[in-house]
């Protein structure tokens, strides 16, 4: 039976053909999802994402725009970009970065990045509220396989960034972006944590003083 046409675990991963992947994000009825693949594994997360999820997103997205232009730094930023290599890895990440030299290396026009052709991105990021064990697991050795330079973790909960610095096939915590030289992982965690007590705004004026 076409798995497509039962109703699939969600938030989990499942064992899936690459075939029955592509049948998945080609099926209409999962155009909001965000689906994984890796390892013949397949995950599927289709929950709606909170209020506390998407302020914490557009934070990041906020501080790495001002930190970028401060510093000159050219970069492409992609908010839930797929990225797939035939046959093996599909990843959707909440953002995604092409950084420095790579910054224009996905022509316009282009739809999934096809790792096949173009690099992945310098940095990955997952805002994590409901998924962070998976994150800091499976999506973890995804972006190790996929070789991206720097992947972050940003758990809404404990109002904490996790990041990691990928080489060689593995990871290890960093207090300092090395893709984004200078920008200290605490600033950007303190950032968070005023934005409990802030507006937006109060704490873009707090990051742009940290930063020149």
């Amino acid at each position: 039976m076409n798995k497509t046409q039962t109703e699939l675990p969600t938030d989990t991963w499942i064992t899936a053909t690459w075939e029955e992947y592509i049948q998945i994000i080609e099926d209409p009825s999962y155009e909001k999802a965000k689906v994984y693949y890796h390892n013949g594994g397949l995950r599927i997360e289709m929950s709606p994402l909170g209020s506390d999820h998407s302020n914490d997103h557009v934070l990041v997205v906020a501080a790495i725009t001002l930190f970028t232009v401060t510093k000159s730094i050219t970069l492409t930023g992609k908010d839930n970009c797929t990225y797939s290599k035939t046959g093996c890895q599909a990843t959707q990440p909440d953002l995604s970065y092409y950084i420095g030299e790579n910054a224009d290396v996905v022509p316009w026009g282009t739809s999934m990045v096809n790792l096949d052709i173009y690099p992945p991105p310098n940095l990955v990021i997952e805002v994590a509220n409901t998924s962070l064990a998976d994150d800091k697991g499976e999506k973890r050795l995804l972006y190790e396989t996929m070789n991206v330079a720097e992947y972050w973790i940003i758990d809404v909960q404990k109002v904490e960034i996790i990041a990691f610095a990928i080489a060689n096939g593995g990871s290890q915590r960093i207090n300092q972006s090395q893709v984004l030289p200078g920008l200290a992982i605490s600033l950007l965690q303190e950032a968070l944590q005023r934005s409990r007590q802030e507006n937006q705004a109060q704490v873009y004026t707090w990051l742009f003083s940290q930063f020149q």
